[in-house]
């Protein structure tokens, strides 16, 4: 049985939704295998991007928004949203700057992808698109729930 909300820390409330009782698992694993599915799709040329100034990598972005989605209706906190998300849009990045910068070196291209202000600025794109994420999982699993009850 979980504890009333307002007993609850801020971390599990981020982490978790009241009813604890979903399985941890996919938690830890789903933003991993996003990340590494977005990279290897890149790499292999299933997920493209036409060319330009990019910036957001719309199947990577789309990639994590249904996972991320799909945890929040199993009752994954926001917080997992969020992660999920930048794990995918990070598999484009790694893509990107790892095996697109032909020409530089190993080092040159890691302090490229490691770079605060892309890192930043996918975390925002992240935090944003988590959020609307997990507000469409929550939503589709108290429709899915009231339509199961009544």
């Amino acid at each position: 049985m979980s504890p009333p909300l307002r007993a609850r820390s801020l971390a599990s409330r981020l982490l978790t939704s009241p009813d604890v009782r979903g399985i941890p698992r996919p938690r830890l694993t789903v933003p991993l295998s996003c990340f590494l599915v977005v990279f290897a799709a890149y790499a292999v040329g299933l997920f493209t991007i036409s060319g330009g100034v990019v910036f957001l990598a719309w199947d990577a972005a789309v990639v994590g928004f249904v996972a991320a989605a799909a945890l929040a209706y199993r009752r994954a906190g926001p917080a997992v949203a969020w992660v999920t998300v930048y794990a995918s849009l990070l598999g484009y990045g790694a893509d990107h700057y790892l095996l697109g910068l032909s020409g530089r070196s190993l080092g040159e291209r890691l302090v490229a992808f490691l770079g605060i202000d892309g890192l930043v600025f996918v975390g925002i794109e992240a935090l944003v698109l988590g959020t609307l994420a997990w507000v469409a999982g929550t939503v589709a699993a108290r429709i899915a729930g009231s339509v199961r009850e009544g």
